[in-house]
């Protein structure tokens, strides 16, 4: 069902667990499939320069998070939010039709990261 490369980011996730300290933090949840995403950025000279997740979900949200992890990571806060769920797709050599709708949660949690953190900057505590 799953190519080699979706399976190597299932298998094999690349920068997962949490940041202490994270500039920005982004939670979405996809009600359609149940899927969760918990994104933490650490940012610097307006790039990502620490990213990290925690996915609840199938293989296929999994190695969509994995792989939107490693195309954001060092990236600007403009590119990072640019980020679609084609090009993770892409990434990842394809996912099944009924598994598109997983690449869209990775994109989605790293906008609301950025936008916490600009929420963050206009309102310091």
């Amino acid at each position: 069902m799953y190519n080699d490369t979706v399976m190597d980011h299932f298998e094999n996730p690349r920068n997962t667990g949490e940041i202490a300290d994270a500039a920005g933090v982004g939670s979405v949840g996809n009600p359609a499939c149940g899927d969760m995403m918990k994104l933490y950025i650490k940012v610097a000279g307006g790039r990502l320069v620490d990213i990290k997740y925690k996915t609840f979900g199938c293989a296929a949200a999994i190695a969509s998070s994995s792989a939107a992890t490693e195309l954001v990571k060092g990236k600007s806060l403009e590119e990072a939010a640019a980020l679609t769920s084609d090009e993770v797709v892409s990434y990842l050599n394809g996912l099944p039709a009924e598994k598109v709708a997983c690449s869209v949660l990775a994109p989605d949690a790293i906008r609301a990261a950025v936008d916490d953190y600009r929420r963050r900057l206009a309102s310091p505590e």
